[in-house]
Order: structure tokens, then sequence, then C-alpha cells
């Protein structure tokens, strides 16, 4: 129990990035307009940061939800990150 309480921001950015493989891959496939599972493997990232940070589909609306839900996950995590490092 001494052990959780002196890692709970440890242990929150952990359970909180199990997700994370899930939503990328549902962002990654509607970016590239595929189905296909090796997207996941594929070094390939700008078209991915072009899609997060501006609108390459600006009518597609599961595109537009995801990448707004993509980006919530992604501030927590980076929030969690920082509470986890700095407290």
């Amino acid at each position: 129990m001494n052990w959780l309480k002196e890692n709970i921001w440890f242990v929150l950015f952990f359970i909180w990035s199990f997700p994370m493989g899930y939503y990328r891959s549902q962002f990654r496939k509607i970016i590239y307009e595929t189905n296909d599972w090796k997207i996941n493997i594929k070094p390939v990232f700008v078209k991915e940061f072009k899609g997060l940070f501006g609108n390459i589909f600006p009518n597609d609306a599961r595109y537009l939800k995801m990448r707004n839900f993509y980006r919530f996950y992604l501030v927590v995590y980076f929030g969690l990150f920082l509470m986890w490092k700095f407290y």
C-alpha cells in the first residue's frame, strides 16, 4: 500500500496508456484510409501529424470526432506525465 501512495502518478500514467494503442490505431486507419492492421507498425508519421494538428478531412464527421478525442486523450496523457515528473 505504501508503494502505491509513493507511485500513484506513475500508476495513473501507466493505466491511462493502455487504450493508447487502440485509439492511435483507429486514428491512423482514418487518416491513411485503410483497414489494414499493418498501418499500426508502419513508420509513417507526416500525414498523421498533419491530421492531428490540422484538418485534412473537414467534412468527415468520423475523422473530426476521432481527432478531437485523440487530442484530448493526448493532452491528458501529457498532463499525467508532467504531474508524475514534477510532483
